[in-house]
């Protein structure tokens, strides 16, 4: 409930990010993103962005944790997500093929493998996706693998070792103003933006069953990846128009922008159940240890063509960074069951964080060169609490409360690809995180999770609109402090199983809903609304099914929200400050299973809306980012 999600795809950047309780959605910069329990952003401090995300068909699960128990994976604001990939089933061979084709060129085939023998079981799947845009210049294609083996050392201890890469390529048709949204949203005036993120995720992985009541796993982790980008430079924003010079029968020169990263993570867990009389309580108590580098060369003047080249015409680049962080941070959480109806987990997490920056960029005004070499180390402690109550076998009450932490990342410190000018004197982020609620079930035919969050978000990062002598500018600096309080439930009702019992056949409906108020509580902007922080957000549908046949029909609606801190109603004329417009968007899909095949097909944005959910300062952008019109898919799967 309260998810919030920042649509790309128009711009041909697939990787939506997500949001929650008003935190921004861009990137999915505020959540913790895990894939089998292991970090898959470049630097979860430094560079938290999202890139690389698990196709839906390898995935089996997702898992959100919030409340005391994140602090077992990390300091964020908006907790974890975390993406459970399928394993190999028992017989020693599985193969899944699905092929989908749809709207705007879609090509998607998915390939999996899978079994076990002996001691050994093991998983991959590769992905390519094709898809030629919704927006003219929003063309895209990728090739995402995974490998994954296990062994059965024996009966205590299991290893195992994952490898997963992306490449892909994007073109990005670029954002536009309010005027050009309102005239065609579909346009693009940008034939010459691309960016490439190669990834790469290497993951070994030690499993000791120690005895029945104690288990040690330990995941290590090496990520070599990187981004590359080559575009027009976004000064004067989307209407400043890229057209060739008639004087030199050429293009302006693009800008060319690279940043890799490596980095070491290895995080062990020990988990142990106790008694304390003829209760069992939990422990689990561990460490997260990180080394990661990041190169950002940028302004680097490249070719005046069309492709995707990183090419300079000029040997090297206006500013050229070495970031690094190191990090190390144990836990400890314990669980506490006081009787067979109440428990009490307390947490504690210790951050160390060492960050260095080498190198040069242009000043302020761009007329000198500054060269850095300086460091700053932190140390934090945070702390957490849950208690739940069970008021039956299947109904609980929760209350939990934890700290939060953001420092700061490098795009604070040294943005790459946009417009933004940045406050040399910006200071970390903290707060605190608190929810209570009532969750359960009903026999097998109702679900629900109804609760009230309540959130302090100090030293915000966000973007306020300046002027000097050439205008209005976005100038991202600590805006003040904010809070966010607000409701969230889940409901899930099935009324064949109800009142009729169940069958072959049915339906049940769905509503996810999101209250949420936050306002800055401190500074210039009291009272206002926060980034990217609609009211409300409510999701409502249906599930149908009769036999192997199914069909799931969504309603989505966002309440008005804002990009920038001062809640322009009037939007700016880059477009990067400005409302986002409330929106309503429906979404129909259905299915059917004959023996071991599956077809499937759906309508995205049924009802064609006209909308969109992000302005940026950055590309894909800067500017506005339409979401996509009524999509058409169909897909056909088989297993043997």
């Amino acid at each position: 409930p309260g998810a919030n999600y920042s649509e790309t795809e128009s711009s041909g950047l697939p990787s939506n990010g997500i949001g929650f309780r008003g935190l921004t959605p861009t990137q999915s910069v505020e959540t913790n993103t895990r894939q089998n329990g292991y970090n898959i952003t470049a630097d979860l401090y430094g560079y938290p962005e999202s890139y690389y995300i698990p196709p839906l068909e390898a995935v089996e699960r997702i898992e959100v944790t919030r409340g005391a128990a994140s602090l077992q994976f990390g300091p964020q604001f908006g907790g974890v997500i975390n993406y459970i990939l399928r394993k190999g089933v028992a017989k020693p061979i599985e193969v899944i093929a699905q092929q989908t084709e749809g709207s705007f060129g879609l090509h998607n085939s998915f390939l999996s493998v899978g079994g076990t023998k002996g001691k050994f079981n093991y998983y991959s799947f590769g992905q390519l996706q094709r898809v030629v845009g919704w927006r003219p210049n929003s063309d895209f294609q990728k090739i995402t693998g995974y490998n994954r083996i296990e062994y059965q050392a024996s009966e205590k201890i299991k290893l195992g070792l994952e490898y997963t890469f992306l490449r892909n390529r994007i073109h990005m048709p670029g954002g536009l103003t309010d005027s050009m949204f309102y005239l065609n949203s579909k346009t693009s005036y940008r034939s010459r933006n691309w960016i490439t993120s190669p990834w790469n995720i290497l993951t070994a992985t030690f499993y000791w069953k120690i005895n029945p009541c104690t288990s040690l796993n330990i995941k290590s982790t090496y990520n070599e990846s990187a981004r590359n980008l080559v575009w027009r430079n976004e000064d004067g924003g989307p209407q400043a128009m890229d057209a060739i010079d008639p004087l030199t029968n050429t293009y302006v020169n693009r800008e060319v922008e690279h940043e890799g990263f490596k980095s070491h993570t290895t995080e062990a867990r020990l988990a142990s159940h106790y008694k304390i009389g003829r209760l069992q309580n939990s422990l689990a108590t561990g460490f997260r240890l990180f080394i990661g580098n990041m190169k950002r060369q940028g302004g680097g003047e490249g070719t005046t063509g069309t492709d995707f080249d990183m090419s300079l015409v000029t040997p090297g680049f206006e500013y050229d960074l070495d970031f690094s962080t190191k990090n190390i941070a144990p836990f400890i959480e314990n669980t506490f069951r006081l009787n067979d109806k109440f428990s009490a987990t307390a947490g504690v997490r210790y951050e160390f964080i060492r960050s260095t920056i080498k190198g040069f960029n242009p000043s302020a005004d761009e007329s000198t060169v500054v060269y850095s070499n300086h460091s700053k180390d932190r140390a934090i402690f945070l702390t957490g609490i849950g208690l739940q109550y069970l008021t039956s076998a299947n109904t609980n009450i929760y209350f939990n409360w934890t700290q939060s932490y953001r420092p700061l990342d490098y795009s604070s410190l040294q943005p790459l690809g946009t417009i933004v000018a940045v406050d040399p004197n910006l200071k970390d982020s903290n707060g605190d995180n608190t929810d209570i609620g009532f969750r359960g079930s009903v026999k097998d035919y109702l679900n629900f999770d109804l609760s009230y969050f309540y959130l302090r978000y100090n030293n915000r990062v966000g973007l306020i609109e300046k002027t000097d002598a050439n205008g209005t500018y976005p100038f991202r600096t600590n805006v003040a402090n904010s809070l966010h309080q607000g409701i969230e439930s889940y409901v899930e009702f099935n009324p064949v199983k109800a009142f009729i019992g169940k069958r072959n056949w049915g339906f049940s409906f769905f509503n996810s809903l999101g209250l949420i108020d936050a306002r800055y509580v401190s500074g210039a902007f009291t009272g206002k609304h926060v980034e990217f922080a609609p009211s409300l957000i409510n999701r409502f549908g249906t599930n149908v099914f009769f036999g192997k046949f199914s069909m799931t029909y969504l309603i989505s609606r966002n309440s008005k929200s804002y990009s920038d801190a001062s809640n322009s109603e009037t939007p700016s004329a880059d477009a990067v400050a400005g409302a986002i417009p409330a929106y309503t968007v429906s979404d129909l899909s259905a299915s059917v299973r004959v023996r071991n095949c599956q077809v499937k097909l759906g309508v995205n944005n049924l009802l064609d809306a006209h909308y969109f959910t992000l302005r940026t300062s950055e590309y894909p952008g800067p500017g506005i980012i339409p979401s996509v019109g009524r999509s058409f898919y169909i897909g056909f799967g088989i297993k043997f």
